[in-house]
């Protein structure tokens, strides 16, 4: 029987058998082979899209109004200054206003709870672009990257250096697990996963043959390791007064040159960007001339070197997210 996943909404993968996420990695690379050879594939023409963001975004939102519209769906997108939800109108209203409205909803913002209610009441498909727990869409485009480079993604190590409990780690980890990978949280013991996740990942990692390793001794976490991934060390809507906690329980997890030297010589390096891989930012040059550090979570020679796959990475977040939404919208 062939996967059929219309309808669905797409909140967290832990909610996506292994056979559902293959399947979405198998359309995301038929889509990029199509883009590719300029082989038009408008498949929705007629259905609409509503793009809600609390949080801003590059990526997340070019790939899906690229993906959209490649699909040939119309996008509307509203920030927190074009939309009453939360405000004037309860969350349920404006999901049961959007909903008779538009074929699909997207959202990026703060907790998971927002999205999870638009889907109840909207009564179409809602997609996570990004909550405070999970970020599944990009995911996706990691699996999809990783799979590109190596092939068969059972059995390969991923290590997640530094904050191990933010949304990009906590997904990385589900995914692991249910894709049947090797996942190691490398970080301090301080910014681990919670422990409930860890347990949900465990029970999936029994029945797909993955491996969960929780460690604070980076050598530990390299060795062995086909993919190298972090993550800036602070999230989106977290104070800036952190930054030099962060700094001194981070610094020892910096994807740098001699970290990458303790993994296998194919690894690979990946990261959901943005990063402060150099001062060229406003916030790196800060960085710099208050703490002396010219990166933080990635080196400049590794972000640029041979290794580093992350342009590969942010473009496959377009192709992985059509596939979602024709997938949810067919």
């Amino acid at each position: 029987m062939g996967v059929n996943i219309r309808g669905r909404s797409f909140l967290t993968l832990l909610d996506y058998s292994p056979a559902e996420i293959r399947y979405l990695l198998d359309l995301a690379a038929e889509f990029k082979r199509l883009k590719a050879a300029g082989v038009e594939h408008k498949w929705l023409s007629g259905k609409q899209v509503v793009l809600l963001f609390e949080k801003t975004s590059t990526r997340t939102r070019c790939a899906f109004e690229v993906g959209a519209r490649d699909l040939g769906m119309g996008v509307t997108f509203l920030d927190p200054g074009s939309s009453q939800m939360g405000k004037k109108e309860s969350l349920a209203d404006t999901a049961k206003v959007l909903g008779r409205m538009y074929d699909g909803i997207e959202y990026r913002g703060f907790k998971q709870s927002v999205v999870e209610d638009l889907a109840k009441y909207s009564g179409v498909p809602v997609w996570n672009g990004l909550t405070d727990d999970f970020h599944p869409t990009q995911m996706l485009a990691d699996m999809l990257t990783v799979r590109e480079e190596f092939g068969e993604l059972r059995g390969r190590k991923l290590t997640f250096f530094g904050d191990a409990r933010n949304n990009v780690a906590n997904s990385l980890m589900v995914v692991c697990s249910k894709l049947g990978m090797h996942y190691c949280a490398c970080g301090p013991k301080d910014l681990m996963p919670a422990d409930w996740l860890v347990e949900k990942c465990r029970a999936v990692a029994e029945e797909t043959g993955a491996v969960i390793e929780m460690t604070d001794d980076p050598a530990q976490g390299a060795k062995d390791c086909d993919v190298a991934y972090t993550d800036i060390w602070l999230s989106m809507g977290e104070p800036a007064e952190l930054w030099a906690k962060r700094i001194e329980m981070l610094l020892p997890y910096q994807v740098n040159r001699e970290l990458m030297a303790m993994a296998k010589p194919n690894a690979i390096f990946l990261h959901c960007l943005p990063s402060f891989h150099d001062r060229e930012t406003t916030i790196g040059e800060e960085i710099y001339q208050k703490f002396g550090l010219p990166a933080m979570e990635v080196t400049d020679d590794v972000f640029l070197g041979k290794q580093a796959r992350q342009f590969d990475e942010a473009e496959n977040r377009m192709h992985t997210i059509k596939a979602v939404m024709y997938a949810t919208l067919k």
